[in-house]
């Protein structure tokens, strides 16, 4: 359980007996033996200090106290004793249980926590409050989430889609030079001469020249409202790699009551997450109505709204926007959420109501995401696809 043990644990008795007093407190005990490992002491208290259940009356027997050095050495101790995805639960886990939200303002506590993409949602939300003292600290730790997610999309993604962009700029009647041989082969399978030992290629398959024009326009619209904290941020990253893509004329638009187009700070995805303010309700109509405003080449542009679906406008003009955007030739996607929180909570009648339009609307996680916009942009069959990737699942 330790981060820092190396070597594989038993399982004997007392090995068990060991884990279940781990996990069941001081009040197991009794039933499980004591503590003699002065690691395991340190641990005990780190978790009792967290998820001690208090008396009778449900007052909490630990806690980590109202003081910042306190959670520091706290948030020290769980990085020393537990891997990170435990400490990444922990630090959650302390911030809802605790109620440490005001402590993150302060700048000598967001240096001892571990950042994650939870922690940053929880920073966008406070984003309006921070302090000028903590504000650097703050942008450090949402940058350094960043950095990560990028690491881990952004290759992927660029050559997803810059597949699907060539293929779909092929044509059937290139020039000599953009001949793909390796398509046009296979196309002509069927007329393999065998005495020749050669095919004749009745139909060539090759590449536009069309490498420096935009050949897609893409709109994100992102719902800000505290439950899509996590999509908020990989949405960002995901429009910043995008933008990067000359390929792409990019958009990206956050949206709650209020709407705000982000679009001009696609070069940096953390002055995209400043530019967000989680929280409030949400009103899809009125984003909508935005978004088809910079909507010019319709047949040539990928519309993406990641929301919950929880509407706090004009539900059947928000349909209605929806249905107009698809008569006009406008590729729509709806994604619950973009993150790899599991099953999202979303408004059912709402996604039903997509659905009968022809938009199903369901959840990805990021690293679905680079696939899937492939296929969107391929003019593949997204439902087929969804279909698929939850039969996998």
């Amino acid at each position: 359980m330790s981060g820092h043990d190396t070597t594989e644990p038993t399982t004997t008795a007392d090995e068990q007996a060991r884990r279940w007093r781990l996990v069941l407190g001081a009040a197991a005990e009794a039933e499980a033996g004591g503590l003699a490992d002065a690691d395991d002491l340190a641990m005990d208290q780190a978790l009792g200090s967290l998820y001690n259940a208090g008396d009778a009356e449900g007052k909490r027997a630990g806690g980590l106290g109202g003081s910042a050095p306190r959670v520091a050495r706290w948030l020290g101790d769980i990085r020393r004793y537990f891997p990170s995805t435990v400490v990444e639960v922990l630090q959650r886990d302390a911030v809802d249980r605790l109620e440490l939200t005001q402590l993150l303002l302060e700048p000598e506590l967001l240096e001892a926590v571990q950042p994650d993409v939870h922690l940053v949602g929880t920073l966008l939300g406070l984003n309006s409050v921070l302090p000028e003292t903590t504000r650097a600290t703050a942008r450090v730790v949402v940058h350094q989430v960043v950095r990560a997610i990028e690491q881990r999309i952004a290759a992927h993604t660029r050559a997803a889609v810059s597949g699907a962009l060539n293929r779909a700029a092929r044509t059937t009647r290139p020039k000599p030079r953009d001949i793909d041989w390796d398509k046009t082969i296979r196309k002509n399978l069927a007329h393999y001469l065998p005495e020749q030992r050669t095919v004749v290629p009745e139909r060539l398959v090759g590449y536009g020249r069309t490498a420096q024009a935009v050949r897609r326009d893409v709109v994100l619209a992102i719902d800000q409202s505290g439950s899509m904290a996590a999509s908020v941020v990989y949405a960002s990253v995901f429009g910043a790699v995008l933008a990067s893509m000359r390929a792409l004329r990019t958009s990206l638009v956050a949206f709650d009551t209020e709407v705000v187009d982000l679009t001009e700070h696609l070069t940096d995805p953390v002055d995209v997450l400043f530019g967000t303010q989680l929280g409030g309700g949400t009103d899809i109509n009125q984003a909508l109505a935005y978004c088809q405003s910079l909507i010019t080449r319709p047949a040539e542009t990928l519309f993406v709204l990641i929301s919950d679906l929880y509407e706090g406008g004009i539900r059947a003009e928000m349909l209605r926007r929806i249905h107009a955007m698809r008569e006009s030739g406008v590729q729509v996607l709806v994604l619950l959420a973009l993150s790899d929180d599991g099953a999202p909570a979303f408004d059912h009648d709402n996604a039903a109501a997509l659905a009968a339009l022809g938009v199903p609307a369901f959840a990805c996680t990021p690293d679905a995401f680079p696939e899937l916009l492939a296929v969107a942009i391929d003019r593949g069959d997204v439902h087929a696809w969804a279909q698929t990737r939850a039969r996998d699942r």
